[in-house]
């Protein structure tokens, strides 16, 4: 279990789901749908829904429509939200402290965009100390094959193959569905 002291609680992080990064995701609708239901069964079990907003001054501009989260998903406004501007949402930001405060050592994440943010975010929470476990259908990213990268579907199906096995002294990784998804 995580090597972070006093910290039993997990918390549900999701991660950029903002209507700019997903506008051409890979499978968005199924994407923001798994996303839905995470944080309504992490609500109704109290379990703490951390939202992870990214801006960007040229691609992503603070208070812009496409900053904004998208329609389906509401923003609870007892939730923290951490406003990020680098890839790993711990990067200069207050997560840490947002997660320190709650006694959060355990992570579960969602979002966008598999293939930078939530590789990031991931691995940024294990070398820190937590537990962090990827929902595997409910992450997305654009396709930048153009770019060489590979398609989006073969992005999110690596991602989640060397996620499941990924692991470190003291701390778990791993992959979950959104049917399976447990906050204990």
């Amino acid at each position: 279990m995580t090597t972070l002291q006093d910290r039993p609680h997990t918390a549900l992080v999701v991660i950029d789901v903002q209507n700019g990064v997903l506008a051409g995701a890979h499978d968005r609708d199924a994407v923001v749908a798994n996303v839905a239901a995470l944080v309504d069964r992490a609500r109704t079990e109290e379990v703490p829904v951390v939202w992870v907003q990214h801006s960007h001054p040229e691609h992503l501009p603070h208070g812009s429509d496409d900053w904004q989260y998208v329609a389906e998903l509401k923003v609870d406004e007892a939730e923290p939200v951490v406003h990020k501007t680098y890839a790993d949402s711990f990067e200069e930001t207050d997560l840490e402290q947002v997660l320190a405060e709650r006694g959060i050592g355990r992570l579960v994440v969602a979002g966008a965009q598999t293939d930078e943010c939530i590789r990031a975010t991931l691995h940024g929470a294990l070398v820190r100390g937590y537990d962090a476990t990827l929902v595997a259908d409910a992450h997305t990213t654009e396709d930048q094959s153009q770019w060489g990268a590979p398609t989006p579907d073969l992005a999110i199906a690596h991602t989640n193959l060397y996620w499941e096995n990924h692991r470190a002294p003291g701390r778990v990784a791993g992959v979950v569905r959104t049917a399976d998804a447990t906050f204990a």
